[in-house]
């Protein structure tokens, strides 16, 4: 029998490693994908990371890119090694082969690092499988349309995240041929972006897209906003004017113009009475298209919260817009939710516009199995509750405290994991793919149960909506 060590090592393809061990577990962390993205690197495309000597130290996470000062960026170490990966292995080695999960956290596209005690993969790891986090640029870094610099810099980095596990994933325990993509809010949408990718066609066989937003800019849009921030500083929107402000003095522009975006709504439209400054850029060369704009071959498992906007209504008004704004026809939503106060349809419209009708579009343009979590927690079933009930980590980070009774939540959390698990495992995660007219949905709750889509009004009232990059008004 092998002994298990404490300090396990593996060799990837830059050098040796030595992590931890840790609720049964194998733990890397703070492992470099891509070099520095500073200096002559600053907003350009991720470059590999070099060899390193000897045995590199793999037990603290790296630092979160710059952002703004949400997550406390304090809290973990300092310096510009940003593109990092964690991994959690239950057998490290190559012989294992294990189904991969890699994960992709949200933030809005502004802000996010997989540092977060929410996203400790330990509980998913014990149940076979390997789960790896990355950091990825967001904000002005990573999503800013600059004059110079590539399109859509935090999806590049994605897809050079994908591409170290394709190289590397067999040293943890990992099968490469069996790579899970899932990510939730803006990781959603990076997984929904990923699909339509040219740059990483063959780096994932499955993806797991929750809470999609379909929110995607112009190019146009988005040099317009990256104009509003050089702006703050006096400079114009290139590369190489932004990269002599200091990258963490730099996300100040982007607070700055985001408290006051709607000032811009007749400039910048939806993305202005909605508060969304960052987003990804269809290009045509990055991103040729939207997610919905074209078929696609990879199954994935999509599915949203039934009450998606719940917290964002407590931050106020400016976190919502109104239904006449939004809605495609603001008489035909009154008409179909007779019972509802205006309050109630502002909530309505602001789940269907920003995730649950992009999700159910992303549903129907290939091999889908369809979900919506209706178990509810501190503020129902609102966004981000699905993060801790994956993960398993139901008293951990921000998430978990939108959990009110965490025995309650044990049922739903495990009937979540096994479903992602065994998708992950052999493509097949319990019920019937949604199609046809049966619109087959796995209702996560307790108890869980298979019906028809339960957003029937939603679904007709937006079904010719055609969810396209959102444009400049000129």
């Amino acid at each position: 029998m092998r002994a298990v060590s404490d300090r396990p090592e593996v060799r990837v393809t830059a050098g040796k490693l030595r992590g931890t061990r840790e609720s049964g577990v194998a733990v890397f962390r703070g492992i470099p994908f891509a070099e520095p993205p500073v200096g002559a690197l600053r907003f350009a495309a991720p470059r590999p990371a070099g060899r390193w000597d000897g045995v590199r130290e793999a037990v603290e996470f790296g630092p979160p890119p710059p952002q703004a000062g949400a997550f406390g960026m304090d809290a973990v170490s300092g310096g510009d090694d940003w593109l990092t990966v964690n991994v959690w292995s239950p057998e490290p080695g190559p012989d294992a082969g294990l189904p991969v999960m890699v994960w992709i956290q949200g933030g809005a596209y502004g802000i996010g690092m997989a540092g977060l005690p929410e996203y400790d993969g330990a509980t998913l790891a014990r149940d076979g499988v390997v789960v790896v986090t990355f950091n990825y640029r967001v904000g002005i870094e990573g999503f800013a349309q600059l004059e110079g610099a590539p399109a859509n810099r935090g999806l590049l980095d994605q897809v050079a995240a994908l591409t170290w596990v394709r190289d590397n994933v067999r040293a943890f325990g990992g099968d490469p041929d069996r790579v899970t993509v899932f990510g939730q809010s803006a990781g959603g949408g990076s997984v929904a972006s990923l699909l339509v990718m040219p740059r990483a066609a063959g780096l994932f066989r499955r993806a797991i897209a929750q809470s999609v937003p379909g929110t995607f800019f112009t190019p146009e849009l988005g040099a317009d906003m990256a104009s509003a921030f050089a702006a703050e500083y006096g400079l114009t929107a290139t590369a190489s004017q932004l990269s002599t402000v200091d990258p963490c003095e730099l996300t100040a522009a982007g607070d700055v113009v985001t408290a006051k975006i709607g000032q811009w709504t007749e400039n910048w439209g939806l993305a202005a009475h909605r508060s969304i400054p960052f987003a990804p850029v269809v290009d045509g060369d990055v991103l040729p298209t939207t997610p919905w704009e074209t078929a696609r071959d990879v199954e994935i498992i999509a599915g949203h919260t039934r009450d998606e906007q719940r917290l964002f209504s407590l931050m106020g008004d400016e976190a919502s817009a109104p239904l006449e704004v939004l809605a495609p026809d603001a008489r035909r939503y009154r008409e179909g939710f007779p019972g509802a106060s205006e309050e109630e349809l502002r909530e309505l419209v602001n789940s269907d516009w920003l995730f649950r009708m992009p999700t159910l579009h992303l549903a129907q343009t290939g091999p889908t199995y369809l979900y919506e979590l209706t178990w509810s927690g501190l503020l129902g079933a609102c966004h981000g509750l699905d993060v801790p009930l994956v993960f398993g980590n139901l008293q951990s980070g921000q998430p978990g405290m939108l959990i009110e009774d965490v025995s309650a939540a044990e049922a739903v959390s495990a009937d979540m994991r096994a479903a992602w698990i065994a998708f992950a495992t052999h493509g097949d995660p319990g019920w019937p793919a949604y199609e046809g007219e049966k619109r087959l949905t796995k209702i996560f709750d307790t108890p869980s149960t298979v019906a028809t889509y339960p957003e029937e009004t939603s679904r007709k009232l937006w079904q010719d909506h055609p969810f396209a990059p959102l444009t400049l008004r000129s």
